[in-house]
Parts: structure tokens; sequence; C-alpha cells
């Protein structure tokens, strides 16, 4: 027999649906099959059931946030099992341990964190047997048989996993000194608060400080305008005066001169330029353009645009989400006439049928095999949804991809670009712009816009005409603009563009930016957790936390964008097995030890001149420690322990009482805890949110199970 071991519990069952099943604890039993012929065990992680172990366990002294404890650099990493999934890596042990099972199959995501996940629970559970590799984009019924049908070897993606473990080992290492030496010296600076820092969370801080800074040090000028409009034989039209290529001036005299002296003038046009342009259909989604483009038509959040679309995923609908690429193999495109076929009979979709091109299998705009790496594109799978059975979330997003490939087959966009140039009485020029919509073509698809810009009339040079009219307008020179969450994805992914040219030579062209398509989301919503930034309406402003965070690290590496933009390069080239993950981890130490001792260097210079940093230093006074109730498991005491609450003998017994401080969306009062250890039941709490459905209940402490539960309202 076999045991296959996915990701997360939905996807295992996704995976095991094609098959006949029996339901048992943790896992699914797979009955005997032509893929199967003696059954096989499906079960799953739930996410990450392992995670690096804090300094004290290394050594003792690495608890303490000092100095003189710094930098902590362990000999040799270790994991701890999270205890709130241990039950679940007991399962699969004991799957793994059984005489008949002589093969693991390795049915994590397709990618550097679905290697790690997978590998550490088959290597922390002691098992050495034989493994094969899953390897599929989507979760259809074709693609799971198809891709149990084709196993990979392990060998083939086992250095993805050596660079997903040197990801994880480096940025510990990093997080772990950076936040300490900045948290303590910033204290000693009166700072009463704890500074989170990040190889990737950092350098976006500081790209969202910088803007910050350019609309603080902004300063508004007044501007005027000529405007006149013409009369050409019967046609009118708008221009503005040009003068030294410009049409704005910061002379509010002379712009009163200029409209004095056109009014009532005869005019002549002197140039007409016609230019027509043909605009290609966008390319296919990935995870960040999808993000980015959901955020500005539906105001989601990056995070939110990912949930949706790992849903659908899951449901079968669309292809992998994380996808980096926005190109698909002669594989995908050829399936592409059989969901087009299925979308038309859509009623949505209908009126954009039959397609002016049937297939795109050989359109290498959209058709690329080189640029496809892990996975390809996000695209709709054959498996086509009854589009009333989706929430209005998920059929948003899937509507945008659906439009996305459907464009693809569409007819270019066709515009002509009007330039007339016109003079006043042979002295004054003025410039009008205008264009007009010849072919509509994908943009009819994805119900773009037309920009505010006038329709010129059909005028010829030479033809003379008169001022109609003349005016002075004026304008106030604008700050650059806070960024929307999606164009904050979008600035992560081309975050090497900030660099100079020869900064950029180093960097490399292969350059990932800020994280990866499969983070960018994640550090945002870091950024918001750790105080360093808000949300208000949809833009993104800065904290003076996080002023205050870049402002001390100032022009260091640890906030550029080149650091990180080198450690992802790297990174991909120990994936593709062309650099040494050892190697790399050398480097990594040194660079750990030297933001230690370039902090302290510098910590003696820091002012803070300019930043408000009176809500740091009045922060309140944590309550970490404070006792609350008795534990239930084993009767010693339960204190604040940060996001949640646990025993103090967990140190010494390994007591795993813990209560956390927010269940299903819902904080839990300190109040109600209390209760809950007094006497076993809180308050009705309302608004517990399990996927899209909420109810109102009483956390209770289940004597008979030892565990959390719920009392739901009569």
């Amino acid at each position: 027999m076999k045991v296959i071991i996915a990701e997360k519990p939905d996807q295992g069952k996704t995976l095991a649906s094609i098959f006949q099943t029996k339901k048992r604890e943790g896992y699914i039993e797979i009955l005997p099959n032509e893929l199967f012929p003696k059954g096989a065990y499906m079960t799953w992680a739930v996410g990450h059931l392992f995670e690096l172990a804090p300094p004290e366990t290394y050594e003792a002294s690495w608890k303490r946030w000092t100095l003189d404890t710094l930098p902590i650099i362990p000999d040799r990493f270790q994991y701890e099992i999270d205890r709130k999934k241990a039950k679940q890596f007991a399962i699969i042990k004991q799957l793994l341990r059984k005489p008949e099972v002589i093969e693991i199959i390795h049915a994590g995501d397709a990618g550097r964190e679905g290697e790690l996940i997978i590998r550490n629970i088959i290597y922390m559970s002691g098992v050495k047997k034989p493994i094969k590799r899953l390897w599929i984009s989507s979760l259809t019924p074709k693609a799971i048989e198809q891709g149990f049908r084709q196993l990979l070897d392990e060998k083939q993606t086992r250095p993805l996993y050596e660079e997903a473990y040197a990801r994880t080992c480096a940025d510990w290492l990093v997080g772990i000194n950076a936040s300490r030496v900045y948290t303590i010296l910033l204290k000693q600076k009166g700072m009463n608060d704890v500074f989170s820092v990040g190889r990737v969370q950092t350098p976006t801080l500081a790209l969202i400080v910088r803007r910050e800074k350019e609309i603080e040090q902004f300063r508004s000028e007044p501007f005027w305008e000529v405007v006149a409009t013409f009369d050409v034989d019967g046609k009118r039209y708008e221009g503005k005066w040009w003068h030294e290529n410009e049409t704005r001036t910061y002379d509010r005299e002379l712009a009163e001169k200029v409209s004095a002296f056109c009014r009532r003038k005869q005019v002549e046009v002197a140039e007409v330029v016609c230019e027509r342009k043909t605009f290609l259909p966008p390319l296919l989604f990935n995870l960040s353009t999808l993000q980015a483009t959901a955020n500005k038509r539906f105001k989601y959040s990056p995070q939110k645009t990912l949930d949706i679309l790992q849903k659908l995923y899951q449901k079968g609908y669309v292809s992998y989400p994380r996808s980096d690429s926005q190109y698909v193999t002669k594989g995908e495109a050829e399936t592409f006439p059989h969901i087009l076929k299925q979308l038309s009979q859509k009623e949505e979709y209908a009126p954009y049928f039959p397609l002016v091109h049937e297939s795109i299998l050989h359109n290498k705009r959209y058709v690329n095999e080189k640029k496809v790496t892990d996975h390809y594109a996000i695209i709709p799978t054959e498996q086509v949804p009854n589009l009333t059975k989706l929430s209005q979330d998920e059929r948003n997003i899937y509507d945008l991809v659906v439009r996305r490939l459907i464009a693809a087959h569409s007819e270019e966009a066709i515009f002509d670009y009007t330039t007339i140039v016109t003079v006043v009485d042979g002295r004054a020029r003025f410039i009008s712009k205008g264009k007009k919509q010849i072919q509509a073509g994908w943009r009819d698809v994805l119900m773009s816009q037309d920009d505010d810009v006038q329709l010129l009339p059909n005028v010829q040079s030479g033809e003379k005409g008169t001022v109609y009219d003349v005016y002075v307008k004026e304008g106030k020179t604008q700050p650059p603009k806070r960024y929307t969450e999606g164009e904050l994805i979008t600035l992560m992914k081309t975050a090497g563009k900030f660099l100079d040219d020869e900064q950029l030579e180093k960097v490399l062209a292969k350059t990932e930016g800020l994280g990866t398509e499969a983070t960018r989301a994640s550090i945002i919503t870091t950024l918001k957790q750790r105080n360093y930034i808000e949300i208000k309406n949809n833009q993104v402003y800065v904290t003076d936390k996080g002023k205050v965070l870049i402002d001390a690290i100032g022009p260091h590496l640890l906030a550029s964008p080149e650091m990180t933009a080198k450690w992802e390069q790297r990174l991909s080239e120990i994936g593709e097995e062309k650099a040494s993950a050892t190697a790399f981890m050398e480097q990594v130490k040194k660079l750990a030890a030297k933001i230690v001792a370039d902090a302290v260097q510098v910590a003696n210079h820091w002012s803070f001149e300019g930043l408000d940093t009176t809500s740091i230093q009045q922060k309140k006074k944590t309550t970490i420690g404070k006792h609350v109730g008795v534990c239930k498991l084993c009767g010693g005491s339960v204190i604040d322990k940060g996001s949640f609450y646990g025993c103090v003998n967990y140190a010494k017994t390994k007591c795993s009482f813990t209560i956390s401080k927010t269940i299903l969306g819902k904080s839990i009062s300190q109040a109600n805890v209390k209760k809950l250890l007094a006497e076993g039941k809180t308050s009705v709490i309302k608004g517990f949110k399990k996927g899209e459905n909420t109810f109102n209940a009483a956390v209770i402490w289940n004597e008979k199970e030892k565990r959390i539960s719920f009392s739901f309202e009569k």
C-alpha cells in the first residue's frame, strides 16, 4: 500500500474524490482500484505542522533580549511540532510506519513551500521509505488522475526543498537578530514596543515610508493654463497654449496677457498628425497581476484575492493560484477550445462568441514553454462551475480569470491618436490632443473604459478660422499619490526598478523583486498586524512606528530592495541546483552578525527629529505574564502569553493547555477567559465565523474530551 500526504484537508479530500473511499479519523482509506491495486491511505497536513525552534531551545541564555546574547546563530537548526497540530502528525506517523506501506506519495502544493511542508513531516517521522512526487497545477478529476499516472521521482523536486529550507532558516536568522537588536536599542531611546524586522517586510515598508516622505515634503504650487476654443469653418475644438513644450505657466500675469492677446484673433491650423495604434490583448494572469486587478476593480486586499482564488482552486475551477507565470504550454492551450465552448453556453459570456481566434495554440504571446517554470498562468479549468452556486466574491474573481482568457482570443483594440497645432495671429501656438476608437476588440470583453479625451474634428493643415473663446484656467500641482494595496503588490514585484543601473547590473536580470507570488500578500498583512501601516479607503498609510523603524535602519542594506533581490536570485539558483545552500547560509550568518554590529554602531546618532514618537513612548504596559486562572489539565497557573493564554508548566512538563485570544475570527476577552477557567463556560459570544456562515455560542471546556468546544444558543 501507499500513503499519500496532501498539504491541507480540503486538498486531500479532493485528491481522493476520484476513487471509492472510506472516511477515517485524520485520513481517508482509498479502496483498491486500477491506480492503487492494493488501495492507499490519503492523509494531510494542516499547513506547516513544524516550525523552527525558538532561540532558548538551543541555549537558555538566548531567551533574554539583551545585546550580550546577540548575534544568535545556532550550529544546526531544529524543528518543533506545532502543539495544536500534534494529533494530526501522530496520525500521519502511524500510517507511515504501517508495515504494509511500501511507498509515500508527496502530494503537497507544487511549489517550494509545498516541498518543505510535506518533506518536513516525512523527515520528522523518522520513516525512510521510497518517495514519489505528485505534481499537478489543477485539481480537476482529469488532472488528478493524470498526475497519479505520471508521478515524479522525488529527486526531481528535492532541490526545491533545499531552496525552501534555506529560505526559512535564513529568514529566521535575519528576523531574530534584526528584530531583537532594533527593539533593544529603540527601547533605550524610550520606544516601548517590539519592532519586527524582516528580509522582505522591511524593504517593503521602506518604500512606503519613502512615498510618505515625498508627500509630506511636497509643496503645492499654483499654475495657469490658457485654454482656447477655435472655430475652423464651423468645426470647433479646444487647445492649450503651448510654450517651450509645456502647457502650464507659473506666471499668472503672463497667462492673462496671452489670453487677452488671443481674443477674437485669426488662427491657422499649422500641423495635423494622426497616428493609428494597435493594442494587443493583455497577457494571462499570474497571482500579482490578478491581485492588482481585483484590488482596483473590487477593492479586495491581496490576501483576500488569494484566499478566494485558493477556494476556487480547491473546487477544481481554476489552476494553481500562486503562479508567477503569465504564459502556458501547448498542452494547456490545446484545452482552451473545450473550456471556451463550455463558457460560451453561459449567459454572461455568450455575447463574446463566436471568437475571432478559435485557438491561440501557435500564438507565442501566450504559449511559451520557456517562460513557464513550476506553473503556468492562472486559467479556468475544463471543470466550469454553475455560476449561481458561487459566492459573489468567488464569482467576481472567477469572472476576471475567464474574461482574461476570452480576451486573449479576441481582436486587437485600435485607436487613432490625433495632435493638432493651431497658431493664433502667427505667434501663439496651441496644442490639441484627442483619440478615436476604431475597433474595440478585447476592450469590450474586459469592460475597459475610454479615457476622458476629446474627439477632434477633421481639419487639415493650412485651414483658417478664429478664436471662438479663450480663458485662463488655474490649477495646483498635486503630491504623489499614496499606494493602494494592489499597487503595492505591483511595486513589490518590480522593486528592482528602484535601483540605479550599476546596482541592477549586480542584482542580475532574473530578479523576483520583493518576496514571491506566494508571499507578497502575507507580507502586507504582516505590516498591518505589526502596526507599521494602516489601510484607509484602499490607500496605504504608514504609522509613526513604521517611520521610526525605517528612520533607525536608515540606508542600511536591510531596508534596500537590492538585498532581497539578490537573495531571491540565489535561492532560485539553489532550487535549480546552480548554487550551494551551505555557502548561502554561511553568507547569511555573516550578514546576521553584521546587522547587529551596524545597528549598535549607528544607534548613538539616532535623533528621530521631526517624528511624532509619543504614541510609541507611551505604549501601555503589556499584560504578558498576568495570571488569569487555573489550568484545566494540570492545575498550574494559566497566564497571558501574548497571542494566547497558556499554562506556566509547559517548560517543565510540556503541559499543552492553551486558549487562543482569537477563535474563528472573534476576540476572546480576558474576562471571558477567566470565566471559562473558573466556571467552565464563557458568556454567549456573537459573530463566530466558519466559512461564509456566522453563529453565536458560548466557549466551554469539554471535560470528557479535554478540549475547548462550543455550546450553541437554543
